[in-house]
């Protein structure tokens, strides 16, 4: 019983702290005492700015304007809020009622947004998103008006995707920029966006945007639910959200895909798909995601079809390599010599006679080895990073083939190894394949070639059992839909590619008019 009466007053205490008051605490009448809680409840935080006037009127009617420094434009605040409220012609208080808040709002205030603020939570909430408050002796209400601004990072090329061909704007921390790079490409009024408040106390600002006609209402209503149903509080990062909505999450495979080109989103949602803005971070998050997306780079569309196509091959198959590369060495060496060519075979003999370790041991400790000095280069500053990596991975593998640790036929299959896994576009993706690998070799050294075969059949039921927001995630090779694979491995010409994908698009399906394959004229010379 009492174990019952425990469980019961626990969720009993759950729910309470999930559902919202029903009631907000309301304003005082009193400026004052506003300003007095104003301070209790902030803890009179230094970066929280009040400047008290006086309004123009025969009563010398008072006001305050509170910011908070640092995330607002100043100038913005001092020239078209504090000065046009003080010497306003138009603002001649006669009596104290809400219609003086109207007048403020349509001839006093020349700014874009203003809102009525009638308590305490709408106000902190208007407050630290960089928004400025109006309050008015003598009224419960106030008003809100956005002077977002301070300092903020400029729009330059993401270091992670690097573009030949496209355009050199990536996303920056700031939500609304972010927004107005993907408005920039796609100007249509079917572009929707929808906003929600995450994070019980960072209280931070996702926005969804999708095309609408294009993509899904059921993935887009998908999406909108599994944001709602999150109660966390805090999201600083928009990884927060991935791990929250994911379908599967005992996987290594990314069900999600995020991205810092505005290019790549807007493609992306020509294509059906929904992106999750995050304020504060460059990242977005791009859903439905199938596995060979992050085999897909945006200069595929910036290149002719069959250099895109060559390149994408030739990704799958680094893909491979770096998954199954230290596994296949150690399964030859160890049970299936007779594979091996016999002069080759007598090389690498020769070669392993000094080292005291069996080839899974010595492949395990090389790649061990190489994940540090990778880990310790990323870590490190930029000035000494690639330093450390280029002059470590030479010194220690050297040293290890001369000290009889390791054969050097073991340095170069890590080294390809590495090198492939630098190679992939998606570092999601490619780290997925740095910790199967680990997998692999142990298979490959307790039963061989059989060991490999087998986790691969594996590993392909597994993928094929994925769902990213209800779609298959091989697709469309896994279900096999023939109007959709002309973008999977291979890339088709522009004029091929007349549909969209059918597993993330509801209704308007053609993407282009019919004879837009170009036909030349017969003529050697145009006249």
């Amino acid at each position: 019983m009492k174990f019952k009466l425990r469980k019961l007053l626990r969720t009993k205490s759950k729910q309470e702290t999930i559902q919202p008051n029903e009631k907000e605490e309301p304003l005082n009448e009193s400026l004052t005492e506003n300003l007095r809680e104003l301070k209790i409840r902030t803890g009179d935080s230094s970066d929280i700015i009040v400047r008290e006037l006086t309004l123009p009127s025969e009563s010398k009617t008072k006001a305050a304007v509170v910011f908070v420094e640092g995330i607002v434009d100043s100038q913005l605040i001092d020239d078209f809020l504090i000065h046009s409220l003080i010497n306003d012609e138009d603002l001649l208080i006669e009596e104290l009622n809400e219609e003086v808040l109207t007048t403020v709002a349509a001839k006093v205030l020349s700014l874009g947004k203003v809102q009525s603020i009638n308590g305490w939570e709408k106000l902190f909430q208007s407050l630290f998103a960089g928004e400025t408050i109006i309050l008015i002796d003598g009224l419960s209400k106030g008003l809100s008006t956005d002077t977002k601004g301070g300092e903020q990072r400029s729009i330059e090329e993401p270091p992670t995707e690097i573009s030949l061909r496209g355009p050199r704007e990536g996303f920056t921390e700031r939500l609304r920029t972010n927004t107005a790079l993907v408005r920039r490409r796609i100007k249509n009024k079917e572009l929707r966006v929808k906003s929600v408040n995450l994070g019980k106390v960072t209280n931070t600002d996702v926005e969804i945007m999708y095309i609408n006609g294009i993509a899904k209402d059921k993935i887009v209503k998908e999406v909108c639910d599994r944001l709602q149903r999150i109660d966390i509080d805090s999201v600083l990062e928009s990884g927060y959200i991935e791990e929250l909505i994911e379908d599967q999450s005992l996987t290594t495979f990314p069900t999600i895909h995020h991205t810092e080109r505005p290019d790549s989103v807007a493609g992306n949602l020509l294509e059906g798909r929904i992106a999750i803005f995050v304020d504060g971070t460059p990242f977005v998050l791009i859903v439905p995601a199938v596995f060979i997306q992050f085999f897909q780079s945006v200069d595929d569309y910036y290149s002719r079809s069959d250099i895109a196509t060559s390149i994408r091959i030739l990704r799958i198959v680094i893909f491979l390599i770096s998954l199954f590369a230290p596994a296949t060495y150690v399964a030859a060496t160890t049970f299936h010599q007779e594979m091996i060519p016999t002069q080759l075979l007598v090389v690498l003999a020769a070669q392993r006679e000094a080292v005291p370790f069996p080839a899974v041991i010595e492949a395990i400790i090389m790649e061990v080895t190489f994940e540090i000095l990778r880990e310790a280069g990323v870590r490190m500053p930029k000035a000494v990073g690639q330093t450390i990596s280029i002059v470590g991975a030479l010194v220690i593998g050297q040293a290890a083939v001369q000290a009889g640790i390791v054969s050097p036929a073991m340095v170069i299959i890590v080294a390809i190894t590495a090198i492939a896994s630098f190679a992939t576009p998606a570092y999601s993706i490619a780290i997925s394949a740095r910790i199967i690998r680990f997998g692999m070799m142990i298979v490959a050294a307790a039963f061989g070639f059989y060991g490999i075969i087998l986790s691969f059949i594996f590993l392909v039921v597994h993928l094929c059992s994925l769902r990213s927001f209800g779609v298959p995630y091989m697709s469309p090779l896994a279900p096999f839909i023939p109007s959709s694979a002309g973008d999977s491995v291979i890339r088709l010409p522009w004029w091929g590619e007349k549909e969209r994908p059918r597993l993330t698009v509801d209704k308007n399906t053609i993407r282009q008019g019919d004879n837009q394959k170009p036909k030349p004229p017969s003529r050697r010379t145009i006249k």
